[in-house]
């Protein structure tokens, strides 16, 4: 069977109170909208239809995605009125229309699977997923005859005392056969709201004698819509519970749950241990059997096995190899890659650098715009000083070299192979392979300095002392 999935995000999300339309605010790392076109597109439907409104080229920009055609309703009449800007994308389709809410980031695919079965098993014209929800207030009540068959969908303005009452709700996912869109003429402005109610499918679909059912399939979590800033923070949460128990049931370890962040694009290799307060973010790859220790935080970068990430580390937009060691309180930043064994310690920031397998960069250094052969020794306080003021520039240090502490290595400049480099050294000039280079100013010592310099500070100090005495006097 032919289907089409219509998502209605063209609302204007007042109550967050946000600049940025409310589809766009992130749950666990994606936009609450793409987390719902990602569930579209698990149905495999033949096209997706987002319905937007004054805020279309925002969305556009931000989902980014050549799969999806768009809908512009110019005025918030309703969903009813949404998705009837959405029919012109829709001519000359035969076959089942799915209608998602752009606002509800948990729906499942599995459970939108299982609703679609039902809707064709029993051949239903209209049929709506529903759910039981405990404080029904904010949803429209799913009303039946006493034999259980639906009968019509009740917002909660317009319903009266007994209507209230009722526990199943609508969660906004419909199934219409495309036949029946013509209907969506017949639907009435709701007089209070000023608005075309899709609801009002339903009693239209059974005055014109077709068939209609309403499945309570659904969990209330999985159907949250969000509305308010609470609201968002209450499906992160949700969401980011399941992530981290799904990664639990396939083999990884974290020793407190509720204190890791994780979004839902990452992915974690088995027997990988995850301390608490660490944030991975982004599409994060995580290999098998490393250990990221607390207060760690990796956006879009790829760790490979039996890495350690040692505490207070920052690793964005990079790749760390096998066995590779970082930190503690270590910053990677965007276009570094750390080679299979190499460590890189304490207080080391990288940029854009490439560093060799079995290189060490142990402490307090700065290593941008650079390319490191393997088994260097970069020693502590070492800077490539890769920026003139309007361009940088490249370092190239080759294989086996050995940088003593506290140099500089003014780009671009290249180390050859093997090469070594005396501590305190300010490199300017290429250095050949296997050579030493030392620029020093020769050392100088002054014996007795130090006791002639006391003997002036302490006669200087007896002299202050005899002016304020006298000063005193007079």
């Amino acid at each position: 069977m032919n289907t089409v999935c219509v998502i209605l995000a063209a609302g204007l999300g007042k109550r967050m109170d946000s600049n940025l339309p409310k589809v766009l605010h992130k749950v666990c790392g994606i936009p609450i909208l793409q987390s719902v076109t990602d569930t579209a597109r698990k149905l495999k439907t033949g096209k997706i239809v987002v319905v937007t409104g004054k805020h279309g080229n925002l969305i556009k920009k931000a989902l980014d995605s050549p799969d999806i055609s768009y809908a512009l309703q110019e005025e918030p009449k309703g969903t009813g009125h949404a998705l009837m800007c959405a029919k012109q994308d829709l001519t000359g389709f035969q076959g089942i229309l799915i209608v998602l809410n752009g606002d509800t980031p948990l729906v499942r695919a599995e459970t939108i699977k299982k609703f679609l079965k039902l809707h064709m098993k029993n051949k239903d014209a209209v049929s709506v997923l529903s759910f039981r929800a405990e404080n029904p207030d904010d949803y429209g009540r799913i009303v039946r005859d006493a034999s259980g068959q639906l009968l019509s969908i009740v917002e909660q303005k317009d319903a009266d005392a007994m209507q209230k009452k009722i526990h199943e709700v609508n969660s906004g996912v419909y199934a219409i056969n495309h036949d029946l869109l013509p209907l969506l003429d017949n639907i009435k402005i709701n007089r209070k709201k000023g608005e075309y109610y899709l609801t009002d499918i339903v009693a239209a679909a059974l005055e014109s004698g077709l068939k209609t059912s309403a499945y309570c399939i659904g969990a209330e979590d999985e159907f949250m819509g969000v509305n308010t800033r609470e609201e968002l923070y209450r499906a992160s949460m949700f969401m980011k519970k399941k992530l981290i128990e799904k990664w639990a049931g396939k083999g990884v370890t974290f020793l407190d749950m509720d204190s890791v962040f994780i979004h839902a694009g990452v992915t974690i290799g088995k027997d990988t241990t995850v301390y608490p307060n660490v944030y991975l973010e982004g599409r994060t790859k995580i290999g098998r059997r490393t250990t990221i220790y607390p207060n760690v935080r990796i956006l879009d970068s790829e760790i490979g096995n039996n890495v350690v990430i040692k505490d207070s580390t920052v690793i964005e937009g990079s790749t760390i190899k096998n066995r590779a060691t970082v930190g503690p309180f270590a910053r990677i930043r965007p276009g570094s890659e750390i080679g299979t064994e190499a460590r890189i310690g304490n207080f080391v920031e990288l940029k854009k650098a490439v560093i060799g397998k079995a290189s060490k960069a142990s402490h307090l250094s700065y290593l941008g715009d650079t390319r490191i052969g393997q088994g260097v020794n970069i020693g502590a306080g070492t800077i490539t000083c890769n920026y003139d003021g309007k361009k940088k520039s490249m370092t190239v240090i080759e294989e086996g070299v050995f940088i003593g502490s506290d140099s500089q290595l003014i780009a671009p400049v290249n180390i050859g192979r093997g090469a070594y480099i005396g501590a305190g050294s300010t490199i300017t000039k290429n250095v050949p392979p296997f050579a030493l280079a030392i620029s020093r100013v020769e050392q100088k010592t002054i014996k007795g300095w130090a006791k002639k310099r006391q003997a002036i500070l302490n006669a200087d100090t007896k002299h202050k002392g005899k002016r304020q005495k006298g000063n005193h006097a007079k």
